[in-house]
């Protein structure tokens, strides 16, 4: 898809009408709490989330890599070298701390994957335990049985099922050490298994995800196969490892009945280790299902969702610990210093205790309310975003498409508004459109329904759950608490009350302000600052937390009397071919050779002497840099754009690297002025000695690579006013500027 980019005139005339309300104030930033005051306002979030009479469970899916390793599984690859081990080790300690029965059920397949990854989980009573009487997993120190005790267990489960009046039919099945048993709760006769060749079918692990979904059409029927075999770690050896695969039961009474059989007979039969497999387990409020899955250079953690933000926060700081055992980190410090999140983003989702009491459903206009109040400030989907960002990133905005899908989205609103109680089909049906990525990919989509209510997903397609996507994987398990309850308080707002305010339509205004991140953070204070009007305020330290923004911090220093600040802006990095064919790839190539960072010139003492006197250029052209006086001394603030490497592959093959960018910065009324050197790698041209050891190296890798020198004022005499076309409202793009001889 081409895109023409608008002149200057165009740009402002499409921006001229969209109101840009003024500076928020700004926020306190305290001291890091100790954990009582955290605790305090944990508690009071869910008090007033309480009071609302509405039920917002939360849960996330935190991901984890190895910032040390170069190995192709901790870079790009989903999985491989010792990532199953390390994600084993993870789950063995949340389980020994806080209980629950290891199940280990098929992870997704994608395309070009020859089978299902690997999914390890933990299944919880919400209160009490599960009970498990049987012999523990590997993870938790199960072992080998000989190899006759499968026999002596497949025959105890028999028993098991005629003492209970279930009709039941055994045999020896086609695999080596393989014992299958079906039964049913409703005392109808099973089909001999020569008589009904579903009895016969493949293990699910070793065949492919058919392309309708993961189904078992036999427990639909009342049919409930396991299949029992032993695996031989040895060849010689006569024993074996149990393995039990278990069927699709949706009944989580009837669930935990057959685990108890389970558990009972395989310790009566003497196995000293036993492998539970299958279909997933049912969940509903009364149980908790957490899975480990992997994916491209991380570990992925599907938490089950948290009834309360207190829940919620204990939760993942027993995940970010877990992970800490196996040195898995959050984040990823590269080279020169730049810091990432971990790769594999940190998604939210929300619902309810149940489909029916999702809060989605109870208050039908609150996902239009959503759409409404997410297009009205672009923070909420820029602020937290990870590096790749914008149309063809894995978290586009509905206004990021295209133009007809913008107009079209506007009636879809004006339609469910028209309506007096709108059902979970017809929200789902009107929205789920335009919920995509441009490929219609409704997974990658900054809102993500595809388990709102989607009966096309066999199994769990129609939970009442919407999944935010725009999220790199936070720091630390406060930092993700506070994003979670960031959203849950502005979901409680929303769900007041019906929202009629039209969309705005941005125009190129969308990723030229909100690419730069003072605007982000101003527009996400006056989403903090919509809250506390509304009563949901979120209390300290939680704002704190959600406007720390260090890790796009390159440097800030002190020229004369100003401060000045370089951060990395975002860069709406576009799609190296097109995207129905990344479709069919596990991976889209992207071009990332543009940089984009943020200046801001803060006046350090109170001469309000106006922003005339400070000029500023880069690469020999003068940057057109915007006064924000509202709430500030004179700040100036300005993006910069340039090519920072030459792609293998991209746009623009005759654009020559740019990088290092020499920047100016002048003092009209001291006669003062200096050249600010912007490095991609060391200034002096060698070669890091390994990656940074911690967050402290890093930011010393950042700002070594900035080099500021006291120059003659004439020096900055010379400067041009760059072409048309290399000038936004909001900086300039060195791109489009001739280079200065």
């Amino acid at each position: 898809m081409r895109h023409r980019r608008p002149t200057k005139r165009t740009a402002n005339a499409r921006c001229a009408n969209i109101p840009i309300p003024p500076a928020p104030r700004p926020l306190p930033m305290p001291t890091t709490p100790d954990m009582d005051t955290w605790e305090s306002a944990l508690a009071t979030h869910d008090d007033r989330a309480a009071a609302l009479g509405l039920a917002i469970w939360l849960g996330a899916e935190p991901t984890f890599t190895d910032r040390r390793s170069e190995a192709p599984e901790w870079l790009y690859l989903a999985d491989g070298g010792d990532k199953a081990a390390r994600a084993g080790a993870m789950l063995a300690r949340l389980a020994s701390e806080a209980g629950g029965l290891v199940l280990r059920t098929l992870g997704r397949q994608y395309a070009g994957e020859p089978r299902p990854r690997w999914s390890v989980g933990l299944y919880q009573r919400r209160e009490g335990t599960i009970g498990w009487v049987g012999p523990p997993d590997p993870l938790l120190g199960g072992k080998v049985s000989p190899a006759g005790s499968l026999t002596d267990f497949a025959a105890g489960l028999r028993a098991a099922c005629e003492r209970r009046d279930w009709s039941c039919r055994s045999w020896v099945g086609p695999g080596p050490a393989e014992h299958r048993l079906v039964f049913r709760l409703d005392g109808l006769p099973c089909p001999d298994p020569e008589a009904d060749e579903r009895l016969l079918r493949a293990r699910i692990d070793a065949a492919p995800i058919p392309e309708a979904g993961l189904v078992d059409d036999l427990a639909a029927e009342g049919l409930h196969l396991l299949v029992l075999r032993g695996e031989k770690l040895e060849a010689d050896d006569e024993t074996c490892l149990p393995y039990l695969e278990l069927p699709a039961i949706r009944d989580v009474g009837q669930y935990l009945g057959l685990l108890e059989i389970v558990g009972t007979e395989a310790a009566s039969g003497g196995l000293r280790g036993l492998v539970l497999t299958g279909f997933p387990p049912p969940v509903d409020s009364s149980v908790a299902w957490m899975t480990v899955t992997p994916d491209p250079a991380v570990v992925e953690i599907n938490m089950a969702p948290a009834r309360n933000a207190v829940e919620f926060h204990d939760w993942v700081r027993s995940l970010f610990q877990a992970a800490e055992s196996e040195q898995l980190s959050p984040c990823r410090y590269h080279y020169n210093g730049d810091v990432t999140d971990s790769g594999g983003g940190g998604q939210i989702t929300f619902g309810g205790p149940a489909p029916e009491t999702s809060p989605f459903f109870l208050r039908p206009w609150l996902l239009p309310n959503v759409i409404r109040y997410f297009n009205r400030h672009p923070a909420l989907s820029y602020f937290f975003t990870p590096t790749c960002v914008g149309s063809t990133s894995q978290s586009p905005r509905p206004d990021e498409r295209y133009r007809e899908a913008f107009d079209e989205l506007r009636l879809a609103l004006d339609l469910l508004d028209r309506q007096e109680q709108a059902s979970p089909a017809l929200i789902a049906a009107s929205l789920a459109p335009f919920l995509t990525d441009v490929a219609g990919n409704s997974h990658r989509s900054e809102m993500n329904v595809e388990k709102l209510w989607n009966p096309g997903l066999p199994g769990r397609g129609c939970q009442g759950l919407v999944e935010f996507r725009a999220f790199r994987m936070a720091p630390t398990p406060e930092a993700l608490t506070a994003r979670a309850l960031l959203f849950r308080a502005i979901l409680s707002m929303l769900a007041r009350h019906p929202d009629r305010e039209p969309l705005v339509d941005w125009g190129p205004l969308l990723h030229q302000r909100y690419a730069l991140p003072h605007y982000l953070k101003e527009d996400l204070q006056r989403v903090l600052e919509e809250l506390a009007e509304a009563g949901l305020g979120l209390p300290e330290p939680v704002p704190r937390h959600l406007l720390n923004d260090e890790d796009r911090l390159i440097a800030e220093f002190e020229l004369g009397h100003a401060r000045l600040t370089l951060k990395r802006a975002l860069e709406f990095w576009p799609l190296a071919g097109d995207s129905a064919a990344a479709e069919r790839s596990p991976s889209r190539l992207i071009d990332s050779s543009t940089q984009h960072v943020e200046l801001c010139l803060q006046e350090a003492d109170h001469t309000r002497q106006g922003s005339g006197r400070w000029r500023l250029a880069a690469a020999g052209w003068r940057i057109p840099a915007r006064h924000e006086p509202e709430g500030h001394d004179n700040l100036l603030v300005c993006g910069i754009r340039y090519r920072a490497f030459q792609p293998w592959r991209g746009l623009h093959p005759g654009l020559a690297p740019q990088a290092p960018v020499e920047l100016w910065v002048s003092d009209e009324v001291t006669s003062q002025a200096w050249r600010i050197t912007l490095h991609e790698w060391k200034p002096d041209g060698g070669g890091y000695e390994g990656l940074p050891e911690d967050i402290q190296e890093s930011r010393r890798r950042r700002r070594e690579r900035v080099v500021v020198e006291s120059v003659a004022l004439e020096s900055c005499a010379e400067f041009r006013d760059p072409p048309s076309l290399a000038v936004t409202p909001y900086g300039l793009d060195l791109r489009a500027c001739p280079q200065v001889r």
